[in-house]
């Protein structure tokens, strides 16, 4: 079993693993929507005017397992992945900016700073990580692979 896990680590590096976490979290935050709806305020009216809330729940959901199927591609075609795991922040990070900006939603720019930050920073920055990064051989290396 040890083994078996040894290699599951090795095959899915840094990247998937985070892609793999990122992925499945993002499953369980939409599947709360359904389950478990929350109360309609703020960004939640905006998103509402163009799909109900359970077909947002369902973006995260699809985008969260895409996330997580990508996270067993090799480098260079993972890419989709940290792609389609910033689909639903960015809408929330749009839906609560606007709502923040037009004055409906006080909390609006806090909750967009903390979905761009958070979520499509921390992801972007993920993304740029190469697969052998933190290795003894590539220590110091930039991620473009220039001399640190």
């Amino acid at each position: 079993m040890r083994a078996a896990a040894r290699r599951q680590r090795k095959r899915l590096g840094r990247r998937g693993t985070f892609l793999l976490f990122m992925g499945a979290g993002k499953m369980c935050f939409g599947a709360s929507f359904i389950f478990d709806p929350p109360a309609r305020t703020g960004g939640f009216a905006l998103l509402e005017r163009f799909a109900p809330l359970h077909c947002w729940a369902w973006v995260w959901i699809v985008c969260g397992a895409a996330a997580f199927c990508s996270a067993w591609v090799r480098f260079g075609r993972d890419g989709w992945g940290f792609v389609a795991a910033s689909i639903p922040p960015a809408l929330w990070a749009w839906a609560y900016g606007w709502v923040g900006l037009t004055g409906d939603y006080s909390r609006g720019l806090f909750l967009w700073a903390w979905y761009i930050t958070s979520h499509c920073g921390v992801i972007w920055c993920a993304s740029r990580v190469p697969p052998d990064a933190g290795s003894p051989g590539h220590l110091g290396q930039a991620t473009e692979g220039r001399s640190g």
